[in-house]
């Protein structure tokens, strides 16, 4: 029977014949998608290679997958004719069909659409970006979160020390388009203007991580790969690094700092992978709970890309700190008015060793803080973002060229 398969399938096919059909390969003649959207193709029938392929205008073909599955995605408008072949010697088979490309009717939005997770740890702006308020569970404050960075709201959230993260989306797949950026995040950093030059003031990097919704199922359950800027192959960047935040200790003594302004030093313990171990103050400023009060476990742990400290005291007793900005691929990391030092490609994505990754697009993003430091009175690095954007999807406003990023990546 399986040397008739093919013959029994390309009359099937071509309807040569009234039969009921035998075979179906589950795959139709022809599909109607909206750009930005998958199409998840899984074929019925199996052999012992497979191959998708694009057939070009002029005849030739480009080879898109050697897997039995494949999920076609493009943000062009146009019809596609697309090849998939089954390479055996016992059942070989070649089925073409076309794909017609539509532009969406509802017009997507290139801003967030959704916050799927918000887990800070803990921060002098915890508990207030956003607020907590008596009552509040954990779904409250997620649903906060998300409408404050949501559109164009521009409302900033913290994501507290280091490893606190959030976890966005589209209401689309943004496409991973070879050469160009494709998404850009906002923060609130700034310059200060003693050496401007040296490109430093309030950066507080925060670490992207993108992820593909390979499975379809719409909620962020697949890998997850991270952006490498400009500090990933750096030796002082330290990989699979983990910490963990106790809630403070109601019967510690509280011990003042009013030199650097903080009234509580031994505040928030917290331990790393490394042996390490230390204290988050509490500051004079912010006198709410820095550990997020929705949490009910007395510890809450993260892990990533630790980035080197990037603060300094210029004035040698704690006075003026300067956190300078690393050179490219970090949220918080420049001011927002240098669209492309804000900006993220995700040709950057590479897996858990550090090897590229080929991502057709990605459906969700995730932030943390990428910095475990505490500077005095200003108080521990926390990454703030307010607002993230598609760039292929256009606002009426070109993004802004700034050449130094090109210089540095190269």
């Amino acid at each position: 029977m399986k040397h008739l398969l093919p013959i029994i399938f390309l009359c099937v096919a071509a309807a040569c014949s009234n039969d009921i059909p035998l075979v179906n390969l589950g795959i139709d003649d022809h599909y109607l998608i909206y750009r930005m959207q998958k199409l998840d193709l899984h074929p019925a029938l199996t052999g012992k290679e497979y191959c998708w392929s694009m057939i070009n205008t002029d005849g030739s073909s480009t080879v898109l997958s050697h897997d039995r599955d494949y999920i076609f995605l493009t943000n062009a408008e146009g019809e596609y004719t697309l090849k998939y072949e089954i390479i055996d010697s016992l059942t070989p088979l070649s089925f073409t069909f076309t794909i017609t490309v539509l532009h969406e009717e509802i017009e997507y939005s290139p801003f967030i659409s959704r916050v799927y997770d918000y887990c800070p740890a803990p921060g002098q702006f915890v508990n207030e970006m956003p607020l907590f308020e008596p009552e509040d569970t954990y779904a409250d404050i997620l649903k906060k979160a998300e409408e404050s960075i949501c559109g164009t709201n521009d409302i900033m959230i913290s994501l507290g020390g280091f490893g606190g993260y959030v976890t966005f989306g589209f209401d689309h797949t943004v496409v991973n388009i070879a050469g160009e950026y494709d998404f850009r995040i906002w923060g609130n950093c700034f310059y200060e203007l003693l050496q401007p030059e040296k490109k430093g003031g309030s950066a507080e990097p925060g670490i992207v991580c993108v992820s593909y919704d390979s499975n379809c199922n719409g909620v962020p359950d697949d890998a997850w790969y991270e952006l490498a800027g400009s500090e990933y192959y750096s030796l002082a960047t330290v990989h699979n690094y983990s910490i963990t935040y106790h809630r403070p200790d109601p019967d510690r003594e509280i011990v003042s700092d009013e030199v650097n302004s903080l009234s509580d030093i031994h505040y928030i313990r917290w331990i790393d992978n490394s042996g390490n171990t230390g204290f988050m103050p509490k500051n004079y400023f912010h006198t709410q709970d820095y550990y997020p009060k929705w949490v009910e476990a007395d510890e809450i742990s993260f892990q990533g890309s630790c980035l080197a400290p990037n603060a300094e005291d210029i004035s040698g007793y704690g006075a003026y700190y300067i956190l300078y900005s690393y050179p490219w691929g970090y949220v918080d990391n420049h001011p927002n008015e240098y669209a492309n030092l804000n900006s993220f490609d995700i040709s950057w994505a590479v897996d858990d060793s550090g090897n590229p990754v080929n991502l057709p697009g990605i459906d969700f993003v995730r932030v943390y803080t990428g910095v475990n430091q505490y500077c005095g009175w200003i108080g521990e690095t926390s990454t703030e973002i307010c607002r993230a954007q598609d760039l292929h999807i256009s606002t009426g406003t070109p993004l802004p060229q700034d050449p130094i990023i090109e210089t540095l990546i190269k």
